[in-house]
């Protein structure tokens, strides 16, 4: 640590701290102060003016008094980072919060606000990421080092997606897995690390969590940290990262209160005129290079069901995959409750996902179309007046949607149903089977919350 610059808090608002700097030196912008006396207390800079220096508090905020002597540290905010991480559950400062005894084999620090890689080293993949997700890996099939969004409004079931996502793609590919939790509940993250030590999986997973009764300074700088923790996971031990955060519409509500703090002039729909810039500044780090691939999985809850949000836009605008989570089918007991009509993803090509799968889910596209028109008749008159063309669409179809649901290993306990995991290649031959109408003789409720159709008809 280096004392060069020096000073005394003038004046504390709410998380705001004025800092009159004693020496010749400045800080820099973003710059952690400590106080000298009372080492718990951390400051981030934010701007500086003349010889006065605008801080956040990070911590120790019932010790930050009026004339506390203060101290530079020469550096930004760092974290520790080594394979003693693994396994553990930490704060925005690496801390320890898991009650397991404080963490050993930390081998560097490394600044939570590393620069985006180039675009030179960044290598793109084309790999399809296998979840085990029948509705994933059918309608919106993830990319390795793909940046993928889950949608959805309060309660619709993204936490316990995410869930079963981390479960899945854990247990079956090789690298490291980071969970950043922002601004979340704290039971669900320690119904997260129960359901990962209970899936044997935790030994290669991080959790990193800002809290929602923390102060929205630490809930917007979990993020980074997470990212620069994922970033030395990929660079310097060269291994394939999965990232996930929960919930990334937290982290631009955090990044709004603090905007509010500051006193900065909202802009569109009330959010800070930084929105753009701040999403970015972590979007961009989430990036695979020649080192490994890092895949990201973000939840982003959608105020009042509202997709055209400014902030939720704004998210959506660095993904390559939505997986839009629709009220409407939850209500109907469809789970995992996916909007096939507005979900989408990038990686469905016939170069990326291959012939057949590209082929099958096509067809199944138009023929939902249809099904959405028939649908309506159906509601009014019933199904009898359909046409048996017409009365085979819907019924294949309908048959489709309830194939894609399936018990989740994250909901076992609650349901008393064994989760299942099925590949993506029984998965296209199964849909292709129903299309086809080789299903038509099994009723269409017999589909639901099963596996393949090969262990459907065991039963």
């Amino acid at each position: 640590m280096t004392n060069k610059v020096t000073g005394i808090i003038k004046s504390i608002r709410g998380q705001i701290v004025e800092v009159e700097i004693q020496s010749k030196e400045y800080p820099k912008n973003l710059e952690l102060l400590i106080g000298k006396n009372e080492p718990e207390i951390k400051l981030e800079v934010y701007t500086q003016s003349k010889s006065s220096s605008t801080c956040l508090i990070i911590s120790g905020r019932n010790k930050v008094t009026r004339g506390c002597p203060v101290a530079g540290t020469g550096a930004g905010l760092e974290i520790s980072m080594g394979h003693g991480l693994l396994g553990r559950v930490i704060n925005l400062f690496g801390e320890p919060v898991d009650n397991n005894g404080p963490i050993t084999d930390l081998v560097a620090k490394s600044s939570i606000y590393a620069i985006s890689s180039a675009m030179t080293a960044q290598s793109p993949k084309t790999e399809v990421l296998e979840t085990g997700i029948k509705a994933i890996d059918f309608l919106t099939p993830f990319l390795k080092g793909g940046k993928i969004g889950l949608f959805g409004g309060a309660g619709v079931g993204k936490t316990i997606l995410l869930t079963e996502l981390i479960h899945n793609i854990s247990a079956k590919h090789e690298g490291i897995s980071i969970f950043a939790g922002i601004g979340e509940r704290i039971r669900e993250a320690q119904e997260l690390r129960q359901r990962l030590m209970e899936s044997k999986v935790i030994k290669n997973t991080i959790i990193i969590i800002g809290q929602m009764n923390e102060s929205p300074v630490i809930r917007f700088r979990v993020g980074f940290a997470g990212a620069a923790i994922a970033e030395y996971f990929r660079d310097t031990e060269k291994k394939d990262v999965l990232f996930f955060v929960d919930n990334m519409f937290r982290f631009v509500q955090a990044g709004n209160e603090v905007s509010t703090i500051i006193g900065t002039i909202p802009s569109e729909q009330a959010y800070q005129a930084t929105l753009q810039s701040e999403v970015g500044s972590l979007e961009d780090r989430l990036v695979s290079t020649d080192s490994g691939a890092l895949t990201s999985v973000q939840t982003i809850y959608v105020p009042s069901d509202e997709l055209t949000d400014a902030g939720v836009n704004t998210i959506m605008s660095f993904l390559n995959t939505a997986v839009v989570l629709s009220r409407t089918a939850a209500q109907m007991g469809i789970y995992p409750p996916i909007d096939i009509s507005q979900s989408s993803s990038s990686a469905v090509s016939r170069a990326l996902i291959g012939e057949d799968h590209y082929e099958v889910l096509t067809r199944f596209q138009k023929l939902h179309v249809r099904y959405l028109e028939l649908a309506h008749i159906v509601a009014i008159v019933g199904e009898d007046e359909l046409s048996a063309t017409d009365r085979a669409i819907y019924n294949r179809v309908k048959k489709v949607i309830n194939y894609l649901t399936q018990p989740f290993f994250a909901t076992e306990s609650q349901t008393g149903k064994k989760g299942v995991y099925v590949d993506r290649e029984i998965t296209i031959t199964d849909v292709k089977q129903i299309l086809s109408g080789s299903c038509d003789a099994i009723p269409t409720d017999r589909f639901l919350f099963a596996g393949s159709i090969k262990e459907m008809q065991k039963f």
